[in-house]
């Protein structure tokens, strides 16, 4: 990398910084009991994503009750996503690539996926195009992201940049596994689907 276009990196990244910071100050501004529920919550958070029930769960290990936020609009069907443009919420086990101030629905965190697994699985499959930019965000529309409204991206975005995005794991499961096995929930083509799912019920029963 040249020296001019390093330095233009970091502009972008100081931009972005800055406005981060502007951002979660606001937040604060608006809803200032939230630095007491990040300083409590332990160092971590875990978002679970439950797309037959449409919620979102916040835990962390500091607290003694997650905050629960319903999705505010949905795309695709129980199962994972295959493919750029099939409408499909992935399924799986993720993290936190970066946080947007800017998004074009309010405020989003970015997903991880595809992670390693879903690359395997899309090769043994002969799948090329997985797709991407898969966020958690605001707003009431989706194709394939997690919507909640620009209320609870609020208090999402800020917790997760007070503790850091490294210390936040996002589960994405078919259903609420923790109440019980549900096979017909999860029915599915894919030879591969019942070990992922297997994955899926294992994160979620998982300690911090």
């Amino acid at each position: 990398m040249s020296a001019s276009s390093s330095a233009a990196a970091w502009r972008r990244w100081r931009g972005r910084r800055a406005c981060l910071a502007d951002r979660t100050a606001a937040i604060l501004a608006k809803k200032p009991q939230l630095k007491g529920v990040a300083k409590s919550a332990g160092g971590k958070l875990r978002i679970l994503v439950f797309k037959n029930e449409r919620s979102v769960e916040v835990h962390a290990p500091g607290w003694k009750a997650p905050r629960i936020y319903p999705m505010t609009a949905f795309s695709g069907t129980l199962g994972p996503k295959l493919r750029e443009g099939d409408g499909q919420i992935p399924e799986g086990v993720y993290g936190i690539g970066y946080l947007n101030p800017n998004s074009s629905y309010y405020l989003s965190l970015k997903v991880t996926y595809p992670n390693a697994s879903d690359r395997v699985r899309a090769k043994a499959d002969g799948h090329t195009n997985l797709g991407g930019d898969i966020m958690i965000h605001g707003k009431a529309v989706t194709i394939g992201c997690v919507p909640v409204g620009d209320d609870a991206i609020e208090d999402i975005f800020y917790l997760a940049s007070a503790v850091g995005i490294k210390n936040v794991s996002v589960i994405i499961a078919p259903y609420d596994m923790r109440k019980g096995r549900k096979p017909e929930l999860e029915r599915s083509p894919l030879k591969w689907y019942p070990n992922l799912c297997e994955e899926i019920h294992t994160a979620l029963n998982g300690k911090f």
